[in-house]
């Protein structure tokens, strides 16, 4: 079930929710100049665990965005609209399926929400003095698996 909530720039048309996946772990940052050569902190990708409601491990969630079960079911989202996280956090995603590998437990999904987000944000102040560097900042999120 769609959270009530949920902002309608979110809601997905004719989808339900089949799968309910808590994650932990971190956003990654990298310090690093923009086309305007301005220093910022750019998005490098996700690093996080992947739960379901009994709190086992069931994957990963990383870079591309990737999302891959221990059943060997693995999907790459492609982002289609965000809102502004209700905590101040990450904001919130509806995410189309862009690609999938093998046949389980995230293959069937043809959209992803990420709600309930906390952390996760970028380093306020980047400079010359951080070029290059890292920061892996904490956050959880759920991500609600639509089909």
């Amino acid at each position: 079930m769609l959270p009530a909530d949920l902002p309608d720039a979110l809601r997905p048309q004719d989808l339900s929710v089949y799968l309910e996946v808590p994650a932990t772990g971190v956003q990654i940052y990298r310090c690093e100049q923009n086309a305007s050569e301005d220093w910022v902190w750019a998005h490098k990708g996700p690093d996080a665990l992947l739960f379901d409601l009994a709190k086992t491990p069931i994957g990963k969630h990383y870079g591309g965005p990737t999302w891959e079960a221990h059943d060997g079911s693995k999907i790459v989202g492609a982002p289609k609209a965000s809102a502004q996280s209700p905590s101040g956090a990450i904001p919130w995603l509806l995410l189309d399926i862009k690609s999938r590998d093998g046949n389980g437990l995230f293959t069937p999904a043809r959209a992803i929400l990420r709600i309930a987000t906390t952390g996760g944000l970028a380093p306020q102040a980047a400079g010359e003095d951080q070029a290059g560097r890292e920061e892996r900042v904490p956050y959880t999120a759920t991500y609600l698996f639509l089909k």
